[in-house]
């Protein structure tokens, strides 16, 4: 393949360099970040539509604002790759998500050009607040920008935000990145025309000479005056509800035309005696490639792909993933029990349930970025007897830890928790990383928390959850595929807290949650080749834990590991109370406790994860040798 050809862009090592190019030059600069762009995500993978979309939008704003002394923030983080290109880290987008590479998102460690980290959707405008206050009591002068996607705009959050930055007249400016609409070319030139005119210096003098005016009025027309010249620009522009909460809007501007944007974002910037200002820019996701245009949901994250044809890299077929499972396992609850519902916050395909939503479009809500009304909808559910499947990956799920605390838990609800993306998560990295839910929902009376070994147990849980009427409960699994194992026709509803023993050794036990117990069995296959014979057990529960079992296996072993995929404080926390409780611990057991480490990982492939996290089978045997004293040898795994 041709080598690309960026005259434009091989200029740029830092953004101060575009201030001097001219409109045409920055539009061919937009040209050619777009095109290396799409060349560098065809070999990492990653989140190319938004990416796309927010081109020209990227280039204007670097071109206009005096980053990164002027603070841009951007929410979420993945509409930010062209924003890592131009801020010297082109030299490097191809390490893109990879180990020892650049981040896939946003990342105050990365670049002085990362105010922000962010990963998360909706916090732009809190954090760009923040700043903007800072930088007011500081009696600095810096712009605060903050570019926020429609999607997230659907979280409270944002409105919370808006609502406290009106209400404090804080000089902020934030871009509403809208890829949901369109304008037709009149319209766009005609709305370009109308934000030049609003938010420009003559209009906004226009605008405070008639305010002083005014207010010479009776209170009453006053009132009327200010209202009726807010509504008639709401009327024109749309902006009324942006209005109402302090903001003064602008929009909407094409956002791929840098003939509109480049005035509008120079007469925005001049505003320093404004309070809030709110720009609306309207683009689209995956704008100038042909592939992701035609399907901006397939190209929201991509694998490796072919930059001609557009087609993604496939891996060879597999066992179905977790999500499958799940969804498909949920399917089969459905058909049976009319009252199963099912609730995601914007991640129908990511959680499964758009599969759900195929079979039962009037029992699936999707209630968008809005995890903690998500978790308090269902417990509306469940209050009425329906029976509600809360389906959010783990780290979203702590976005709404108070809802399960106070809306689900202490009233002993019954909703469902199906906990995607527990443990680690490769590429996504530390912000994405399921590892706290053990510990969060673990230390929550009545909660019941389960976590399948494989893809036949994901199955039994959800069978299990489904039969659990009176309190609420979890099941947490992990991202990617299962172990290939047969899958049950009908899910078997497990006793509650009762682990299983899968091989009786000698002295040492491995006990393992969740998917871990693979490595125990390896684990416990080196001990064998190696004379110490183990019993591996499948803890099936992390709460309520099986006490009798575990008690069982510290009376009869001189060495237990507990193994688990998440953070410190879960469920080995929860064994080692109990034994210490009973007094097991009193005559010699040598337990040892493997947890995720207390440190965000970042991201890598998801074996190199496993390795550093230190919950390798050969990490396994060597916490059981280090316990029974036997010097630390290489550990080869078994093949």
């Amino acid at each position: 393949m041709p080598k690309l050809q960026t005259p434009v862009l091989d200029r740029v090592n830092e953004p101060r360099d575009l201030r001097n190019f001219s409109t045409e030059q920055l539009r061919q600069l937009a040209a050619e970040l777009r095109a290396e762009l799409v060349d560098a995500v065809s070999v990492t993978g990653g989140h190319l539509g938004a990416s796309l979309g927010v081109v020209e939008l990227t280039v204007a704003l670097h071109a206009v604002f005096e980053t990164p002394d002027d603070r841009l923030i951007w929410d979420v983080g993945h509409q930010a790759y062209p924003h890592k290109i131009l801020t010297g880290r082109r030299d490097r987008i191809r390490t893109l998500r990879q180990g020892g590479g650049l981040s896939g998102f946003t990342r105050r460690a990365e670049s002085e050009y990362d105010p922000f980290g962010a990963a998360h959707s909706s916090t732009s405008i809190s954090a760009g607040l923040g700043m903007a206050v800072a930088r007011d009591l500081k009696g600095e002068s810096r712009h605060v920008i903050c570019v926020i996607g429609d999607g997230a705009m659907s979280a409270g959050m944002a409105y919370e935000a808006m609502n406290n930055a009106g209400a404090r007249h804080s000089r902020l400016i934030v871009i509403l990145n809208d890829n949901d609409m369109s304008i037709a070319p009149p319209v766009g030139a005609m709305s370009a025309y109308l934000s030049r005119l609003i938010s420009s210096r003559s209009f906004l003098s226009l605008r405070e000479l008639a305010a002083r005016m005014a207010r010479h009025f009776p209170r009453g027309i006053e009132r009327t005056a200010r209202r009726a010249e807010e509504f008639a620009r709401g009327i024109l522009t749309g902006g009324t509800l942006f209005e109402e909460m302090g903001f003064y809007y602008v929009g909407p501007v094409d956002g791929h035309n840098l003939d509109h944007l480049l005035p509008v974002l120079r007469n925005v910037r001049e505003a320093e005696d404004r309070g809030p200002i709110l720009l609306h820019v309207v683009t689209q996701k995956g704008k100038g490639y042909a592939p992701a245009e035609a399907a901006p949901d397939k190209y929201h994250g991509v694998s490796k792909f072919n930059v001609i044809t557009g087609e993604q890299a496939k891996a060879p077929p597999g066992p179905p993933s977790y999500t499958r499972v799940f969804a498909d396992a949920l399917i089969r609850e459905a058909e049976k029990n009319p009252r199963i519902v099912a609730i995601t916050a914007a991640m129908p395909s990511g959680t499964g349930l758009d599969r759900f939503a195929a079979r039962f479009p009037d029992r699936c809500f999707d209630v968008g970025i809005a995890e903690q009304h998500a978790v308090t909808f269902a417990a509306g559910l469940a209050a009425e007897g329906m029976a509600p499947f809360c389906a959010i990956y783990s780290t979203f799920l702590q976005r709404a830890y108070d809802q399960v605390v106070h809306d689900v838990a202490i009233q002993s609800l019954p909703v469902r928790f199906a906990i995607d993306r527990a443990g680690l998560v490769g590429a996504d990295g530390a912000t994405h990383a399921g590892s706290f839910d053990l510990a969060y929902l673990g230390c929550l009376p009545g909660m019941v928390l389960m976590a399948p070994s494989d893809e036949a147990e994901l199955v039994h849980m959800v069978a299990t959850a489904t039969a659990i009427g009176d309190r609420p409960s979890a099941v947490r699994y992990p991202r990617g595929e299962g172990f290939g194992v047969a899958l049950p026709s009908v899910g078997e509803v497990l006793p509650l807290g009762r682990g299983r023993i899968l091989r009786e050794g000698g002295k040492i036990a491995l006990l393992a949650l969740g998917t871990r117990l693979a490595e125990a069995l390896k684990a416990a296959d080196e001990l064998a080749a190696r004379g110490l014979p183990a019993t591996v057990v499948d803890a099936r529960f992390a709460k309520p834990i099986d006490t009798a079992l575990i008690e069982q296996l510290a009376r009869q072993h001189e060495v237990m590991v507990v193994i688990e995929e998440g953070a410190i404080g879960g469920f080995a926390a929860q064994v080692m109370q109990h034994l210490a409780a009973r007094g097991l611990l009193d005559g010699g057991l040598k337990l040892r406790p493997m947890t995720l480490p207390d440190r965000f990982l970042d991201h890598d492939a998801p074996r190199a994860q496993i390795e550093a996290a230190g919950l390798s089978a050969s990490s396994i045997v060597q916490t059981v040798l280090g316990a029974l004293g036997v010097a630390r040898a290489k550990i080869v795994p078994l093949r």
